[in-house]
This record gives C-alpha cells, sequence and structure tokens, in this order.
C-alpha cells in the first residue's frame, strides 16, 4: 500500500522527484490517528518556493483517489487514511498466496560466504558463542531470503598456542585420564593449563616447545595425539550446532591456513610490504591509525594474522564468492580492520567485498565471561539449566511423557536463547538472565512460539477451511486494521533488517505482532462469530508472518507448548 502513496504523490509532483525519493521520504505517524502514512512537505518547499503549510493543502486537495478513505493535510504533512477493505483484501491475498515466500525478495544477486561462529577446538563452547552462532545463522537467512546465494562456512581454530597449552596440561597432569567426548572435560583441561600457568610462567618454555613440534610436525605421538582430541573435539561441537539449528557448507581450519600463510608473508617480504622487526615480521599499518600487526613470532610460527589473509584468498577462489561476511566478536573489530587494510595494500581485488559485523559480548549478572578462567558458562550445562527450567513451565501445562517432554523443553530453551541473543542491536552488550528468557509472557521467544501455537490451535478448532472470506456487510475494526497493517510491513522490515545486517528488526517486529495478536484474540471471538471467515483469514495470515519471521530468526516452530 506504500507503493500506492507513492503512485499518487508521484501524479502531482510529476518529474520533480523520482519514484524512489518519494518512497524514502514518506513516514509512518506515531498515532493511528494521525495516518496510516504521512508525507512531509518541508523538502518541496525549496523546489516549489511555497510554505510547506500551503503545499500540503494544496496536494491534499488534488490527490482523493478511491485506495484511501480520507487525504488530509495537517500542518506541513499530508497524512494517508487507507481504505480498510483495500488493505485487507491486497495484505491477506498477497500472504495466503505466497506463504513461505511472503516478505522475500530478489534485491541480492551475491554469491556470499557468511563466517561465524568460530569455535576453537580443545576449548569451550559457552553463551558467548551462542549469540555468534545465531546471529550468522540469522544473517545466512535473511540473504538467503532476499535472493542470495549463501555459503556457511566455519574457521576453527584446531592450531596454535591454546591447544599447545591443552596438550601440554594434558600430557603433564591429565595423561592417566581416558579422552572423552566431553565438553565440559575438554575445558576444564584447558581452564587448568591457563591456571598452572598463571602460577608459573617458567612452564611457558615448555608449551612454546610443543606448539613448535606441532607447528613442524616433527613428533609423531604429539601429532597423533592432537589428530585424536581434535577429531573428539569437532564431533561435540557438530551435536551442538544441530542443537542450535544450523548447519555448514564449508569448515577451514587454522591447521589448514599455516603453510599458505608463511608463503604470503614472503611474498609481502618480497614485496616490502612486511619487515622484521626484533625478530619477528610485521606490517607497519601506523599511518592508517591501526598500528602495528604481528604476522610471524620471531621464533617462525605462524599468527592468526597470516593465516586470515591465506583464508580470505581461500575463500575468494576456492568457493567462486563476490562477497564475503565476518561474524565475530567486537574484541576482534580492530583485527578485521587491519586484515581489510592489509588486503588493501596487497592489491588483493576483492578487498572492498569483506564485510565485518561485531558481535558484542554476552556478560551474565555477575560479570565478564573467560574461558582462561573458568568463570564462564559452558553451553551443555547451560543447555541443561534451562532445559530444566522449560520442563517445569510445560509440566504446569501438560503432563508429557519422558521424550516429548525433554524435544519440546529443549526446542523451547533454544528459542530462549536464541531470540534474547537477536532481539539486541549487534552492538549492545547483552546480559543473560535465564529465568527472564524463559518466561512464557513478554518480550521472549517462548511467548513467540506460544503465540504462533495458540494462533495455529484456532485454525484446528474449525472444521471449515477458509478458501474464501467476504469483506462486504462487514465492518473492519480499528484493532484488525492495525494488525492487517502491521503484516504488510513485514516486507519491508525484512528489507532494512537485510540492508543492515541486522536480526533485531524482525525479532522486535515479530513481538510486536504476536503483542497485538494476543490483545485481539482475547477481545474478539474468532470461530462461530459474524465475521468468523474475515478472522480464520486474519488469524491465518498472522501465523504465516510470525513463522516467517521466526524461520529468519533460526527458531523451529513447535506444534504445542
Amino acid at each position: 500500500m506504500k507503493k500506492e502513496v507513492v503512485k499518487v504523490l508521484k501524479k502531482y509532483l510529476k518529474e520533480e522527484f523520482s519514484s524512489e525519493e518519494i518512497e524514502k521520504l514518506i513516514e509512518i505517524p506515531p498515532n493511528p490517528a494521525m495516518g496510516d502514512y504521512a508525507f512531509p512537505c518541508f523538502v518541496l518547499s525549496k523546489k516549489l518556493k511555497k510554505n510547506p503549510n500551503q503545499i500540503a493543502s494544496a496536494i491534499a486537495k488534488n490527490i482523493a483517489v478511491f485506495e484511501f478513505e480520507k487525504i488530509e493535510p495537517k500542518g506541513p504533512y499530508i497524512n494517508f487514511f487507507l481504505n480498510r477493505d483495500m488493505l485487507a483484501k491486497s495484505t491477506i491475498d498477497k500472504i495466503r498466496k505466497e506463504k513461505d515466500k511472503y516478505g522475500s525478495g530478489k534485491y541480492g544477486k551475491d554469491k556470499v560466504s557468511i563466517e561465524f561462529s568460530g569455535a576453537n577446538t580443545h576449548k569451550a563452547f559457552h553463551i558467548g558463542h551462542i549469540r555468534g552462532t545465531a546471529l550468522g545463522e540469522s544473517i545466512s537467512r535473511i540473504m538467503e531470503f532476499m535472493g542470495n546465494k549463501v555459503i556457511r562456512t566455519n574457521y576453527q581454530g584446531d592450531s596454535g598456542m591454546h591447544v599447545a597449552k591443552w596438550i601440554w596440561c594434558y600430557k603433564k597432569y591429565h595423561k592417566k585420564k581416558r579422552v572423552t567426548k566431553n565438553e565440559e572435560w575438554f575445558a576444564s583441561i584447558y581452564v587448568d593449563a591457563m591456571r598452572r600457568l598463571a602460577k608459573n610462567p617458567k612452564y611457558q618454555d615448555e608449551v612454546d616447545k610443543i606448539n613448535m613440534k606441532l607447528a613442524l610436525n616433527s613428533d609423531p605421538k604429539l601429532t597423533a595425539l592432537w589428530e585424536k582430541t581434535r577429531k573428539i573435539s569437532l564431533e561435540t561441537l557438530e551435536q551442538i550446532y544441530k542443537e542450535l539449528n544450523t548447519r555448514f557448507d564449508k569448515y577451514y581450519f587454522e591447521s589448514e591456513m599455516e603453510v599458505r600463510g608463511k608463503q604470503i608473508v614472503r611474498n609481502l617480504l618480497e614485496k616490502k610490504i612486511a619487515k622484521k622487526s626484533q625478530g619477528a615480521v610485521i606490517i607497519d599499518l601506523k599511518k592508517y591509525n591501526l598500528g602495528v600487526w604481528v604476522l610471524l613470532r620471531k621464533d617462525g610460527t605462524i599468527l592468526y594474522s597470516a593465516k586470515d589473509i591465506a583464508l580470505a584468498e581461500s575463500k575468494f577462489n576456492d568457493l567462486n564468492i563476490n562477497k564475503a561476511v565476518y561474524v565475530a566478536g567486537s574484541e576482534q573489530r580492530h583485527h578485521f580492520y587491519q586484515l581489510f587494510k592489509t588486503l588493501d595494500i596487497m592489491k588483493f581485488r576483492q578487498a572492498e567485498k569483506c564485510y565485518y559485523v561485531p558481535v558484542t559480548l554476552v556478560r551474565l549478572p555477575w560479570g565478564k565471561m573467560s574461558s582462561r578462567t573458568g568463570e564462564n558458562i559452558i553451553y551443555s550445562t547451560f543447555k541443561k539449566e534451562l532445559v530444566d527450567l522449560a520442563k517445569i513451565e510445560i509440566e504446569k501445562r501438560a503432563k508429557l511423557k519422558k521424550d516429548p517432554l525433554e524435544k519440546r523443553a529443549l526446542a523451547i530453551a533454544v528459542a530462549a536463547l536464541k531470540y534474547s541473543m537477536l532481539k539486541q542491536e549487534v552492538n549492545k552488550t547483552i546480559v543473560f538472565d535465564k529465568k527472564e528468557a524463559l518466561r512464557f509472557e513478554g518480550d521472549t521467544g517462548p511467548y513467540l512460539l506460544y503465540t504462533h501455537v495458540r494462533a495455529k490451535n484456532i485454525l484446528k478448532k474449525t472444521k471449515k477451511k477458509v478458501k474464501t472470506y467476504h469483506l462486504e456487510n462487514i465492518t473492519i475494526d480499528d484493532l484488525e486494521k492495525n494488525i492487517i497493517q502491521q503484516l504488510s510491513f513485514f516486507p519491508s522490515i525484512v528489507t532494512k533488517a537485510y540492508e543492515k545486517l541486522t536480526p533485531s528488526l524482525i525479532a522486535n517486529y515479530a513481538y510486536q505482532i504476536s503483542k497485538m495478536f494476543n490483545e485481539y484474540y482475547q477481545l474478539n471471538r474468532v470461530i462461530g462469530s459474524e465475521k468468523e471467515r474475515f478472522r480464520l483469514a486474519l488469524v491465518e495470515s498472522f501465523s504465516q508472518v510470525l513463522k516467517n519471521s521466526l524461520y529468519l530468526l533460526g527458531i523451529p516452530i513447535i506444534e504445542r507448548m
């Protein structure tokens, strides 16, 4: 319907403004009593050399058309009140026709890799990783929904100092313990390593020797232990990804980037882009206000920086992509700016096609988490706590056998986790409160699932299939009109989320329409009312839009709460 507003304004403004310029100026009033759309005439004043109030009055007088109940000037604004029947029919018919594709588009034609999660082997997967995983999966779905070909990539740290510390600690203090497929056990070894190294820094020499042997592949027994523990650690992570309803098309590993990374460093030295400093190899980026970027340590071992250059090269060459999005922690912001600037200096032709989405910290009520100190909540432990809380809420409403209860509780727990991570803007630190996130009322994932179940239950209760509905002889009330209008906004919400790579816009939209629907349901009878067919069509349309919203957030719907 916004296009209709653009169309009638374009008739009056003719060549003064393009349709795109007009559409950008159109506003949605904060109060429905002020209209459905508003057009500010300030910007016309200079071109038309008239008072904006006069312009508003003149335009309103000349563009009255049947798509609108009324068009009225209000000071320097023109307020448009949509024809309720036309709004209802155009919106509901479009949703019922397009179903799961409603809101999608062909705005993007890129083949893009989205790198996210990046959980390291031999360390804990904690709730901070959940935010990056949830965000990357949601951005992937939004970009696909808008017409792009998306390749989900995961770059995992399976080599380097953290692995050397784990293996050092295991060999020195835990060798008699059997390596188990248990996330908590893996994390405990790393935490123990960090504590022992903090107490006695001299042990770092032993760690450095292990790191060097692993890098050179010079100790078969050490390499065998690394391969065994790496495999088990990756299998553990894969189960977590399955539970979080995400997947990856391509896995990259740090160990794979070492050889090419060192070749790139040699090339950079030859071209004098890099230089040696105190035995290490660096790139001086100070003139770009990006400091010094270290590529190789003085012992010759490679750092993340050089590996990331090799990774960028691999992505564009192997995957034949034309855009790369990195979804990674906000503490790595400086690192990615250094990477992108280095690619630019190297004349890497796709340097300008690399984008960074920062993932800010997740804090618990007592403060920041740390995998080094163990002041952290490991995913498996945290999941169990959330599932147990979800079971309590479910059992208040229904009695289930063990397996169905576990499955439903896990789905609700994951919805609570993912929604709480996605409803916040990407640059905002989250303080995660598990009891708040698991509430079945308010701005939570379980509330959205509950609302969808409620809408579907209404549709299940009727014996009629609403193939057709009629608007004759019924009055669409204000609340119905407001819901329909919000449903009509869904495609523009998705477009904004796509343009800004911000799933929070969809999350907040889903909550707002759910609130409106629940208010409507409390005040209005659907089945058996005089407006039954229309109201069933409205409920069906709402449930479809909420389903599409949840899909884009990576939250699976469930049949019952």
